[in-house]
């Protein structure tokens, strides 16, 4: 079966950084293109970031350009998000999807 889990989501003040971790199974991420999305408090999802297959082409929606880094482990089958510079309006559930796949979440508030 595909699950995806994901971690490090947390409560962190605006300015800081965060993680989040996405581990794959069921399928090997080194063949997919793999996507984030948010959903912020009462509002719908929002594309974060995209990677390609092969991890060489991630692109970023302009809200989080610049701060944000998408990025793939092969040998762990897992997906990153690093997120430096965040801000209040970054808080929301975060998902890691593959097509129509979608993991369960992981929480990230960035509040003082």
């Amino acid at each position: 079966d595909v699950q995806m889990v994901e971690s490090g989501g947390g409560l962190v003040q605006p300015g800081g950084s965060l993680t989040l971790s996405c581990v794959a199974s069921g399928f090997a991420i080194r063949y997919e293109a793999m996507t984030w999305v948010r959903q912020a408090p009462g509002k719908g999802l929002e594309w974060v970031a995209a990677i390609s297959r092969g991890g060489d082409w991630p692109t970023y929606a302009d809200s989080v350009k610049g701060r944000f880094t998408i990025g793939k482990d092969n040998a762990v089958n897992t997906l990153y998000l690093q997120m430096n510079n965040l801000k209040p309006e970054d808080t929301g559930m975060y998902y890691c999807e593959r097509g129509s796949d979608r993991g369960q979440g992981t929480r990230v508030t960035v509040s003082s």
